[in-house]
């Protein structure tokens, strides 16, 4: 009976674990942390958006709660934008999270029987952008 021995593979010097030439290891050591923070960078770049956010006030100074907050873009390319709506919480307060690029927008605050309110502010990748109105009593 005639036995096979297997084929012997000339060795390199490589280590056992992994099989990678120390050099290469060392290479990839220094490479992989720069990769990587390369990529975190991207990516928090990417997430920078902006955000507009505000208070809305009665007259005397109170904060209002359930006023209509409603955003709308400027845009000069004859595009009509979709509006954004919310309602304050119960410190009148409101929050629209934007992207982030430099744009215009339009804000209002509405509230029954008080009258509207409308201002104009501009956002900045990264940036927060607080707007605060103080509503007055509707004139009959």
């Amino acid at each position: 009976m005639a036995t096979t021995t297997p084929t012997r593979l000339k060795r390199t010097k490589t280590t056992k674990k992994t099989g990678i030439n120390p050099a290469r290891r060392v290479f990839l050591s220094l490479l992989l942390p720069a990769a990587l923070a390369g990529a975190d960078k991207k990516k928090q770049e990417k997430k920078l958006a902006a955000v507009i956010a505000g208070t809305v006030f009665r007259d005397p100074g109170f904060a209002l709660a359930g006023a209509e907050i409603e955003l709308v873009e400027i845009r000069d390319d004859g595009k009509k934008p979709k509006p954004r709506k919310t309602l304050t919480d119960a410190r009148g307060e409101f929050a629209f999270s934007v992207p982030p690029i430099e744009q215009k927008y339009k804000v209002k605050a509405t509230v029954k029987g008080l009258q509207s309110d409308e201002k104009e502010t501009a956002s900045t990748p990264g940036a927060r952008v607080d707007v605060f109105f103080t509503l007055k009593p509707a004139t009959p």
